[in-house]
């Protein structure tokens, strides 16, 4: 997103979001990620993080936002999103990061078990280039240029193989990357929210 007036569009409308929370889905049923962006050389970027390759971990190796459960210890989704990015990539967001709004929460379609049911999303702004360290969750963390998020010319399709039926699902590589899925869902809330 490259314009004069860089993130503060964005955050304005991010603070207009009023997502209710699905009542439907117990406290113990969600997760929670942190969309954090930040503004650089007039550029807006989103945090993105790729998550370590681990056979119990359902979103192994993929990108994502950092997150994860809501812990019993959590008093709401928005301490889970706040505890597991300070775990996930050693970012403090009480400390640096602003609250620009919570996004919509959104249904996994994993079988049911002990993964999350749904995933709470929460927005924030970062001041430059805050130090990240990721922990062993963790493979790689780096900022995407919401330009290329919003450009409807980097939407591409990979096969998805779920119980050995391929399933064509809809994508955006960025530099090999590919974000997908749930992730997807919130960059195109995101996307939707900073066109409006």
């Amino acid at each position: 997103m490259e314009n004069p007036g860089g993130l503060a569009p964005l955050a304005r409308a991010l603070e207009r979001c009023r997502a209710a929370p699905d009542e439907s889905v117990p406290a113990d049923r969600k997760a929670a990620v942190a969309a954090i962006l930040r503004e650089r050389s007039g550029e807006v970027e989103l945090l993105f993080i790729r998550r370590a390759e681990h056979p119990r971990d359902p979103w192994s190796g993929q990108m994502g936002l950092p997150g994860g459960r809501v812990e019993p210890a959590d008093a709401s989704p928005l301490d889970a999103a706040l505890r597991e990015t300070r775990e996930e990539i050693g970012l403090d967001l009480l400390a640096v990061g602003r609250p620009l709004g919570r996004l919509s929460e959104v249904r996994t379609h994993l079988p049911l078990g002990s993964v999350p049911h749904s995933v709470v999303p929460f927005a924030f702004s970062v001041d430059g280039d805050p130090l990240l360290t990721p922990n062993e969750e963790v493979q790689e963390a780096l900022w995407v240029p919401f330009s290329f998020l919003m450009d409807r010319r980097n939407r591409s399709s990979f096969t998805w193989v779920r119980k050995g039926l391929p399933l064509p699902m809809p994508c955006l590589r960025y530099e090999g990357r590919v974000i997908w899925g749930l992730t997807l869902r919130i960059v195109d809330e995101l996307v939707l929210v900073a066109g409006a």
